[in-house]
């Protein structure tokens, strides 16, 4: 048994090294090991652990598997200021950035949950903004949009030194909705053009991104070209869908007629899917600053324990 604001370490599997402090009594078995401190801050050495959790089971790992003992987790060195004020004093600026972070993280989840029940409604029309009455109607992709489907080149143009454009071939080539560079060519087969919708068309199928610059367009992806700014946001709203459209014996795939002939269901008026785009991008927007700013407290996290778990920066 555990009392509550105990320092537990798991031992086992992929969890292996992972640190947390017990907010209730409760019982642990052989996967876990219990740390009571003497001399040292109990919140001290929990910042300590997660800093340094890759080096604690570095030399540990069997069958793929770290696996630690408690004489390893014992033997495990620990850099410790001498007066407990300071190890208080440390303790609680990290536990500071990490709450600023759980609410950042708490915030964008909220959001996001936010931007989701938005795209229900709005997308769907079971909401309508103020002043829009026209009715909706469901048309073809093709009807709406240009569908650019990909072609590799071949991968003699292949370079990563920048020569020529960047090759999109699929997830390997998007972060965060958006294409980055990563290998280029210099034999352009298709060309996407910076601000089309781009939608992978292999396993996963369905994924929709945005090009940020020009780009060319592998097998793995397509562009999709619409004066429309809410046809974006209506193929993120049907990204779930396409699991039922794909096919192949190795791995899911769409076709350039299964793609062109999906439905969007969307306003008559332009001027309410042009409002509709507005209001979604702008959850866009506020989506994006925040994630910035968890990245930037996560990074001032990190930097604050390499300098306060060193001795590098004395708090005391």
């Amino acid at each position: 048994m555990v009392e509550p604001g105990t320092l537990l370490v798991a031992l086992y599997g992929a969890t292996a090294g992972v640190a947390a402090l017990t907010e209730i009594r409760a019982a642990i078995n052989q996967a876990v090991m219990a740390v009571v401190t003497r001399r040292l801050a109990t919140e001290y050495l929990f910042q300590f652990l997660r800093y340094r959790k890759e080096a604690l089971i570095k030399t540990y790992t069997q069958g793929g598997q770290p696996n630690l003992t408690g004489g390893i987790v014992r033997s495990f060195l620990v850099p410790i200021p001498n007066a407990r004020v300071e190890q208080e004093a440390i303790a609680e600026a990290l536990g500071d950035a990490d709450a600023l972070i759980e609410s950042l993280e708490q915030l964008l989840a909220k959001k996001r949950h936010i931007k989701q029940g938005a795209m229900q409604e709005l997308l769907t029309g079971k909401k309508r903004l103020p002043g829009f009455c026209k009715p909706w109607i469901a048309r073809r992709l093709d009807e709406i949009a240009e569908v650019v489907m990909g072609q590799s080149p071949s991968s003699r143009h292949y370079n990563t030194k920048g020569n020529g454009l960047p090759l999109i071939q699929g997830n390997a080539d998007i972060r965060d909705r958006r294409t980055v560079r990563r290998v280029f060519t210099t034999e352009v087969t298709k060309r996407g053009r910076s601000g089309d919708t781009l939608m992978s068309v292999r396993a996963p199928v369905g994924e929709i991104s945005r090009a940020c610059f020009d780009v060319c367009l592998g097998r793995g992806v397509c562009a999709i070209r619409s004066s429309s700014a809410l046809v974006y946001h209506a193929l993120i709203a049907m990204e779930p869908t396409w699991v039922k459209l794909a096919s192949g014996s190795t791995f899911d795939s769409v076709n350039g007629f299964t793609v062109k002939a999906v439905q969007i269901f969307m306003p008559m008026d332009e001027a309410e899917q042009a409002a509709i785009a507005e209001v979604l991008a702008d959850m866009d927007a506020e989506l994006a600053a925040l994630e910035a700013k968890l990245t930037k407290a996560r990074q001032l996290k990190q930097g604050m324990m390499q300098e306060l778990l060193t001795g590098r920066i004395r708090l005391v």
